[in-house]
């Protein structure tokens, strides 16, 4: 049996303008997710503070990330980071068209 093919750009946005997180890939050790946005910011006041790391790729689309006491980043379509665990962080901006791919895993001690 051959392998399902999944084209991370195209997913279907449902008609309630809310943003949309799909797994792609689920185990114990990590999370893959597809991501779009539909330009909807984080909440007035929230912010992100995640137990496991999150690389984090913007495919299409622009983004301006927040860190808590440390400013912001804007992203444009191929930039990546890495957030550690527990570091606060916010979506201030995203366009309409913003596709994510965020991956959660657990960091090693070096």
């Amino acid at each position: 049996m051959l392998p399902k093919i999944t084209n991370i750009l195209n997913m279907q946005s449902d008609d309630s303008g809310k943003e949309q997180v799909k797994p792609l890939l689920t185990s114990p050790a990590l999370t893959l997710e597809q991501i779009v946005s539909n330009g909807e910011p984080s909440g007035n006041g929230f912010w992100y503070d995640q137990e496991k790391a999150e690389w984090v790729a913007l495919l299409r689309g622009g983004a301006t990330l927040r860190f808590e006491g440390e400013g912001t980043m804007n992203l444009t379509p191929g930039d990546c980071l890495v957030i550690p665990a527990h570091v606060r962080h916010r979506v201030d901006f995203c366009s309409r068209d913003a596709v994510w791919l965020a991956l959660h895993f657990e960091e090693k001690d070096a």
